[in-house]
């Protein structure tokens, strides 16, 4: 099979950056592409909040479920026909990345609990732990044991589904990594956010004065880049051109 004839991967967008990160950074999409070294000539982009609706799962060779922000408890339509989607991307075995609100999704669809964090927002460059079961997985266990990774959420998955193992937690949120059978992999924080696009996001926040008692002054001289979590990107998207060339 010529690569032309490659089933695409799939980014499933279900927001917009704000503006002003948009100006800098573009949206959601074009950080994944740069973190991820996707290969654009072989990618779909959906936008879901436009009305877009995806192919069936098996029209791709993975999918890639962005962050957002909308709240996954807002239950609105096109999230519901999301969470629809994302099932039965799930029975097929279809490869899925979820960040963030890609996340929440994952482990919403899959029967899981999503609702606010009890202490508020947790932003910033933030250490993550590997649990036990972290260090047995064949995408994460190359991790350290502790590691760097950006995060901006409100909401987060205060229960895991069922059929979810948990591979890694942070201090307030212990999901932050979930595992789905053999392909499919979510995490809270975000591989594709470097360090200046989270530094552009926290002046953005500082700036909007939100009610969230966040020290932004302080949280902008701690952030960095992340290559330890942008390498679970890296990692996903290296091992989902292999198997797509493979089925070839």
């Amino acid at each position: 099979m010529s690569a032309a004839n490659l089933k695409p991967l799939l980014i499933l967008q279900t927001g917009h950056a704000p503006g002003p990160i948009q100006d800098v950074h573009g949206n959601f999409p074009q950080m994944f592409l740069r973190q991820g070294d996707i290969n654009p000539q072989q990618l779909q982009i959906i936008d879901l909040q436009a009305g877009e609706r995806p192919l069936p799962p098996e029209n791709y060779c993975g999918a890639i479920i962005t962050g957002s922000r909308s709240m996954v408890t807002e239950h609105l339509d096109w999230s519901e026909a999301a969470a629809d989607w994302v099932r039965l991307a799930m029975l097929q075995e279809l490869p899925l990345f979820g960040t963030c609100y890609g996340h929440q999704l994952m482990a919403y669809a899959m029967g899981g609990e999503v609702d606010y964090l009890a202490q508020g927002i947790e932003v910033g460059t933030l250490d993550i732990e590997l649990t036990p079961s972290g260090h047995l997985d064949p995408l994460v266990s190359h991790l350290p044991a502790r590691f760097a990774a950006n995060l901006i959420h409100l909401q987060a998955v205060i229960t895991p589904p069922a059929c979810a193992t948990v591979l890694a937690r942070s201090s307030v949120d212990p999901h932050q990594i979930l595992r789905y059978g053999p392909n499919a992999i979510s995490t809270q924080f975000h591989p594709e956010f470097s360090g200046s696009v989270m530094k552009t996001y926290l002046e953005w926040l500082d700036a909007q004065a939100f009610e969230d008692n966040v020290n932004y002054a302080e949280k902008l001289q701690q952030l960095s880049d992340t290559p330890l979590a942008q390498g679970l990107l890296l990692s996903f998207v290296a091992a989902l051109g292999k198997r797509n060339a493979l089925a070839g």
